[in-house]
């Protein structure tokens, strides 16, 4: 699976970003509104500060009793997140997320964030290439009509 992160898994999106000083209850407005499970935590020159991700309202806000709106991102983002590039692959990106248990992750060209790869975005490149797999080998297997009406 050769399929780039940009643009194979990553086309236009709509970057979800937060500063570091914003408090925990935009980010969980901001990730509730757009139904999404991360949001990146830019600095005020617009370089990756960190994510913010469900498991860290779970395990670093919840879970220590932290007032979601008195408590800023910076206080229980994850810092100096692991990063795809654009030419990465998704295969790359499904085995660094597998290994280290992320579901999210920041795509960034340079210092530029260029987008988030969701381990549900992976899952939908990783099925239409199966997919696509699949007909060529019917094709190869059983002709080129096959399947055809």
């Amino acid at each position: 699976m050769d399929t780039k992160i940009v643009p194979g898994v990553v086309k236009e999106q709509l970057i979800a970003t937060l500063n570091p000083a914003d408090s925990v209850m935009d980010a969980v407005n901001m990730m509730t509104e757009r139904r999404i499970g991360a949001v990146i935590i830019a600095d005020d020159d617009a370089s990756l500060a960190g994510i913010f991700t469900e498991r860290d309202l779970v395990n670093r806000v919840v879970a220590m009793g932290l007032n979601a709106r008195e408590t800023s991102l910076k206080q229980v983002m994850t810092s100096n997140p692991d990063t795809l590039g654009p030419n990465d692959t998704a295969m790359y990106a499904l085995e660094l997320m597998s290994e280290r248990r992320y579901r999210h992750l920041p795509v960034v060209d340079g210092d530029k964030v260029v987008g988030m790869v969701s381990i549900r975005d992976l899952f939908n490149v990783v099925k239409a290439q199966l997919e696509e797999d699949l007909r060529e080998r019917e094709k190869f297997i059983f002709g080129s009509d096959y399947g055809v009406a």
